[in-house]
């Protein structure tokens, strides 16, 4: 398995975020049974007739088109209580058989191979991101040409499909297979077709942060304090002494806005994202259960694609864990640094930071907190 999540994906993780394509595609070859771990025709089947999944988390789309939610769907009851949008399996199959693709969306909040996958391509990116699913019958097209907002991941895991991918110089035909991964910057027109054999793809879209974005949240308290008062009557009359008051409350807006802590501004973009991330926390039932009973030899992992950023508060230490903050004393850091570097690691490791009984308090804390995981 490649070592990062971009590494899967591009084959260039350094370079990946300023390199400018001469072509509006990259493509990247891997081992396709590590994209075929990811999600399989089985796995398909398995959430299509096992699962109770139920709309939004899928669609159906035919030549162009999506289909009405009454066709594949049905109604149930559950305690006495209603429940709608739960998929009919029979319908929803007889549909693909007569050529509809059907998408399955969010894939990245119910399927834990995409899950991590996401998390981890989050945390190496800097960016949100999100994963659909595309089954499509031999031969069919679920949409015709479009573009997407964001930047996209593709990769093929079943059978194959044709990409039609429009750039400056034209139209480029991309064949993509089990093991191949495509990239498209946001706003690159493409369809796709099937070809022989059933298709199974997965799109990772990445909703990018922008500076724009990062320039309003930084001024945007200041903003919100400009008072929020009618216009003087009169003003259409007097145009000239409304551009005087409008030029000195910009004057005064921008000597706030020379004041801003750029620094301070940074570190608040990067809490807001590393707390506000979907708690990831798989086989989390096994490790509260094991929590009590951490000792000095229990070996323990750091989850993948959950972030340990440290941020000082005086004699304190937040730590930002994705979808949580926790607030600690300052003089845990060395431990904690000493956590942020291993992916591995028992409590006696920390000895050198911390008494036996600290430690294993620590760990234990960190266990039900999501952050470590009791290897099984």
């Amino acid at each position: 398995m490649p070592d990062s999540a971009l590494d899967l994906l591009s084959g260039d993780a350094q370079t990946f975020l300023s390199k400018v394509w001469a072509s509006r595609v990259h493509l990247h070859r891997a081992d396709p049974d590590d994209l075929i771990a990811l999600l399989s025709l089985e796995d398909v089947d398995t959430l299509l007739t096992s699962s109770a999944i139920r709309t939004p988390s899928i669609r159906l789309a035919q030549d162009g088109a999506v289909l009405p939610e009454s066709a594949y769907t049905r109604g149930a009851t559950l305690a006495g209580k209603p429940l709608t949008g739960l998929v009919d399996s029979r319908k929803a199959l007889a549909l693909f058989e007569g050529g509809a693709t059907i998408v399955l969306q969010g894939l990245h909040r119910y399927w834990l191979p995409i899950t991590e996958l996401v998390a981890e391509l989050e945390l190496e990116l800097g960016h949100p991101c999100q994963a659909n699913a595309y089954l499509t019958p031999p031969g069919a097209q679920g949409f015709a040409v479009h573009s997407d907002s964001h930047d996209v991941f593709v990769f093929q895991t079943a059978g194959s499909k044709q990409w039609e991918v429009h750039g400056p110089n034209g139209a480029e035909d991309v064949l993509l297979e089990p093991g191949l991964s495509m990239y498209l910057p946001t706003g690159t027109p493409h369809a796709a077709r099937a070809q022989d054999t059933v298709s199974l793809h997965v799109t990772i879209g990445i909703n990018q942060l922008t500076w724009r974005g990062l320039v309003e949240r930084s001024v945007a308290d200041l903003v919100a304090a400009v008072p929020d008062q009618h216009l003087p009557a009169g003003h259409l009359d007097t145009p000239g002494d409304l551009a005087e008051e409008l030029a000195r409350r910009l004057e005064s807006l921008a000597a706030q806005i020379r004041e801003v802590d750029a620094v301070r501004a940074v570190e608040s973009e990067v809490r807001r994202f590393l707390t506000s991330r979907s708690p990831r926390l798989a086989g989390g039932l096994h490790d509260v259960l094991a929590a009590g009973a951490i000792d000095d030899s229990t070996p323990l992992r750091r989850r993948p694609g959950h972030p340990c950023v440290l941020i000082p508060r005086g004699d304190r230490v937040e730590v930002l864990l994705g979808d949580r903050s926790l607030d600690m004393p300052g003089w845990l850091r060395p431990a904690l640094d000493e956590l942020r570097a291993r992916r591995d690691l028992v409590p006696a490791d920390l000895a050198e930071s911390l008494d036996p009984q600290s430690r294993l308090v620590l760990c234990r804390r960190l266990v039900r907190e999501g952050l470590l995981e009791v290897v099984r």
